[in-house]
């Protein structure tokens, strides 16, 4: 078998074998095929798409290239939860202590953050002390012990989509549905979990800019899953608006804490509600509804936020910064955004916001940069809003003052107006299960 037959036969349009996919995936994985080949065989798939076979294939080989973690000694049906990325989307916060509270056990695997779009381990370092790095048997213990842990990946989880990746990036071949759904899920399947929800964003900030494609994706996924014998749901939400009001590291912990006590804003509320009614639906076997009425419960009653804090004190973290959130560290600066314009705000471009964050120093450029945890940005009006000119919009905060020029710029750019209030749109477009 040979690479250059591989790539020629996908490039004229035929449907790839599982052995051809897997001498593919191998050889690149051990470097013995050239990146140059590699990059050829991804834009066949780019331009040619992949069939559900080849998908489903391509998913499998990339997982099982590197450690399978093993979650059966834990004794209970496991769950993860994945976003596809997003500005403000502190969900994970909320939903997996929920979850873990009506007895789901969430073995997870977080990333950082890069770009625009935030990250779920640099927002629960901004805890003091708190450890996202550990071994194997201190994370499986602790999922054990109580329900619930969430980490840094630290094992060589799916290497063969890490390679992958880079090469899609430098090759313009990112944005094929087939080989996102396979990177995506080819690193769920290796997490080990029995049981995943995707949150697949859609909108300005996100990757998938209209909801048919974010449909596409989210059914690609749910297909892999199943052919994997695994339960797998999609909700499809809204990314052209940040979710929540607070974007940065610390500023997003806080208001997760508000959430998990019943306050909190109305979308961040929505959107957590039902990701974590999903997850508890396919791991407890229970139908949506009572599984809603559960997450309500847990949220009014106080143990989401009690399990939390368990996984901050398990995990070394300060949890008197959660009981009493004024112990975060706050930047040294702040600045007050004012409308430039009176009307209705008819948008708030979610990516353009989330890239003001990343001015501030709340985000990365690039891998190597440094997060600062107390900078951000907290929006005091969002679309649908009226607001008078002069009226405050939002509030930057950041530890250096020369930060604030630039980041402002961009936000004020992000905002459009109009005399008539716009139409509502859902906050979650729909459910593939």
């Amino acid at each position: 078998m040979r690479i250059y037959d591989i790539i020629a036969k996908k490039r004229d349009g035929f449907e790839l074998t599982d052995k051809e996919i897997a001498f593919f995936v191998r050889g690149f994985t051990k470097g013995e095929i050239k990146d140059s080949q590699a990059a050829a065989l991804l834009m066949a798939f780019y331009l040619n798409g992949l069939t559900d076979s080849e998908t489903l294939c391509l998913t499998n080989e990339m997982a099982h290239s590197g450690d399978m973690l093993d979650l059966s000694s834990i004794g209970a049906v496991t769950a993860d939860k994945h976003s596809t990325g997003g500005v403000g989307d502190k969900t994970t916060l909320v939903v997996a202590p929920i979850v873990a509270a009506l007895g789901v056990k969430i073995a997870k695997m977080s990333g950082r953050g890069l770009g625009h779009t935030g990250g779920t381990v640099d927002k629960l370092e901004s805890i003091e002390g708190f450890r996202t790095e550990l071994s194997g048997e201190e994370f499986i213990d602790q999922v054990k012990r109580i329900g619930l842990c969430v980490v840094g990946q630290s094992t060589d989880l799916a290497p063969a989509d890490k390679k992958l990746y880079a090469l899609r990036d430098e090759t313009a071949t990112v944005g094929c549905v087939g080989l996102i759904a396979s990177s995506i899920m080819s690193k769920k399947l290796a997490s080990g979990a029995q049981c995943i929800v995707l949150d697949v964003k859609t909108g300005s900030g996100a990757f998938m800019k209209t909801v048919e494609d974010a449909e596409k994706l989210s059914r690609k996924m749910v297909d892999i899953g199943k052919g994997c014998k695994r339960k797998v749901a999609a909700l499809i939400t809204d990314m052209n608006t940040p979710l929540g009001n607070n974007i940065g590291n610390a500023l997003e912990v806080i208001e997760a804490v508000e959430v998990l006590n019943g306050k909190g804003p109305e979308d961040l509320r929505e959107v957590c509600v039902a990701l974590a009614a999903n997850i508890a639906s396919l791991s407890l076997d229970i139908p949506l509804e009572k599984a809603e009425e559960a997450v309500s419960c847990a949220l009014s009653d106080g143990s989401g936020f009690k399990k939390l804090c368990e996984m901050v004190e398990s995990q070394g973290g300060n949890v008197r910064q959660l009981l009493d959130t004024g112990l975060f560290p706050a930047a040294k600066f702040c600045r007050k955004v004012v409308s430039e314009q009176s009307g209705f705000i008819s948008f708030t471009d979610a990516e353009k916001i989330g890239s003001s964050s990343v001015l501030l120093g709340a985000g990365r450029k690039t891998k190597e940069d440094r997060i600062d945890h107390s900078a951000g940005i907290i929006l005091h009006k969002k679309t649908g809003d009226c607001v008078e000119k002069g009226d405050i919009i939002a509030e930057l905060f950041a530890n250096n003052e020369s930060l604030f020029d630039e980041s402002e710029k961009l936000l004020l750019s992000a905002y459009s107006f109009s005399h008539n209030k716009p139409e509502k749109k859902p906050i979650i477009y729909k459910t593939v299960r």
